[in-house]
């Protein structure tokens, strides 16, 4: 006899996975809204300025490590994003759950600890290192410090997105809907906290101290609520449910053993076999959901922020506008409407994960590529502008954004629920490797995408 769900009383375990998610992308969300203050740190020291003229220095006089910066940062990004994303999928049985959530918001929150206090540590610029290397040497260290705490970061946070997907695999579906949209709104922090340090005028290095300490607390909040979790009677069901599952299958692995003669040794050479054919398996059924997601991604990536973010406002006319418009109208507009897409799927979720309408509409997003490549897009070389104004260009952003977060939302949900209640960990799993990858081939096909413009 089925035994019922309890209820998530207060919805506490809705609201943890929502406060993991957010802690999954916003360390990450203001790292990457520092770059301004990391890039000010590649100058030469002639150049360098702590007054409110420093931003504009730096787009006078840029160093090959400044002008490359956020491709080297891109890179270091995503490799290891991808490499331990798809790592995570062995871990499952080889390292517990709590190990890996737990280790990994740790490891996160101590890079985030070390970064801020580098930030006030007095170095103008960087005469530790200008002491015994020449200037383009003490660049190069600091570029190499920089990308060595994103790859420690994305690597980790990778294993923490994996794991968090795998758990939530475990629960019904709408409970992938609190870890997107927990990371959706990240997204949103993050550039709003943008707009504050332009509206304030506060200087690069306090502002950044503020994103690192803000992502610090956010992490051990989320650690908290980690520790939380298992003491929820709602979350214990569906764990003790997949355990249940697990042991029905175990007896089934070794039926012949009082039948024909099997051994120990000829079982324990058969497990290896029976777990690869098992993820194969898993895969096959979820296999045209996790290249949906992937291939929202790689398009989403492709064009945001490679081309958007370089599109100019043709209303600022030189006035205050001009500096806000990317601010606003690119990455705070972006997030808002890619978290209101995510956040949707909490009490909607059309069409179905077996329509044809779900992946004719996810293909259906490349249309935004040449779209936004026709805005005023510069520098351009190839292609004319066809859609001048910034009206245009905010309703590209607020279509391409929510559908974003709503479809590749869907995505995450549906899979899970494609398989069997004990392999949704594992499938969940799978989700998120693809998440990854078309994150990743989204940040290498961008450079095509912007050079044709």
């Amino acid at each position: 006899m089925a035994v019922s769900s309890p209820r998530d009383k207060y919805s506490a375990v809705w609201l943890i996975f929502f406060m993991l998610g957010l802690g999954t992308l916003l360390p990450w969300n203001f790292f990457m809204t520092a770059t301004m203050y990391f890039t000010s740190r590649l100058k030469d020291s002639s150049l360098v300025d702590s007054s409110a003229n420093q931003t504009e220095a730096a787009g006078e006089h840029r160093s090959v490590l400044e002008a490359k910066f956020n491709n080297v940062m891109t890179l270091c990004a995503m490799l290891p994003l991808l490499l331990c994303t798809c790592l995570n999928s062995f871990l499952l049985s080889l390292v517990p759950q709590r190990v890996r959530v737990m280790g990994s918001l740790l490891v996160i929150m101590f890079v985030f600890i070390v970064t801020a206090i580098i930030v006030k540590i007095p170095m103008e610029p960087l005469p530790f290192f200008s002491v015994t290397m020449p200037l383009e040497q003490c660049c190069r260290a600091v570029c190499l410090f920089i990308c060595l705490f994103v790859c420690l970061l994305t690597a980790f946070g990778a294993i923490l997105q994996g794991s968090l997907f795998g758990m939530a695999g475990l629960l019904p579906a709408s409970y992938t809907t609190p870890i997107m949209s927990g990371q959706g709104l990240a997204g949103s922090f993050a550039a709003f906290a943008m707009i504050c340090a332009i509206t304030s005028g506060s200087e690069l290095r306090d502002a950044a101290f503020g994103y690192f300490i803000t992502a610090c607390a956010v992490i051990f909040l989320s650690a908290l609520s980690y520790i939380l979790l298992p003491k929820m009677e709602f979350f214990q069901f569906y764990q003790e449910k997949n355990r249940r599952q697990r042991s029905n299958e175990e007896p089934n692995s070794i039926s012949l053993m009082n039948g024909e003669s099997t051994d120990a040794a000829d079982a324990a050479a058969e497990q290896p076999k029976q777990q690869n054919v098992s993820m194969m398996r898993i895969f096959k059924k979820i296999w045209l959901l996790a290249l949906l997601v992937c291939f929202t991604f790689t398009v989403t990536i492709g064009t945001f922020p490679a081309i958007t973010a370089d599109t100019k406002s043709t209303l600022a006319d030189g006035g205050s506008w001009e500096l806000y418009f990317i601010p606003v109208s690119c990455f705070l507009l972006f997030n808002l409407c890619d978290w209101g897409g995510r956040s949707l799927t909490a009490f909607c979720m059309w069409p179905g994960k077996d329509s044809a309408i779900l992946p004719v509409s996810i293909v259906c997003r490349v249309v935004f590529v040449p779209l936004f490549m026709l805005c005023n897009v510069q520098p351009r070389l190839h292609l004319p502008i066809f859609f001048h104004h910034d009206g245009f260009f905010i309703v590209f952003m607020i279509l391409f954004a929510f559908s974003n977060g709503y479809l590749a939302s869907l995505c995450m949900c549906y899979g899970p629920k494609n398989v069997l209640p004990h392999e949704a960990e594992t499938a969940g799993s799978i989700m998120a490797f693809f998440l990854s990858l078309g994150l990743a081939l989204g940040a290498a096909i961008s450079f095509i995408f912007r050079a044709l413009v």
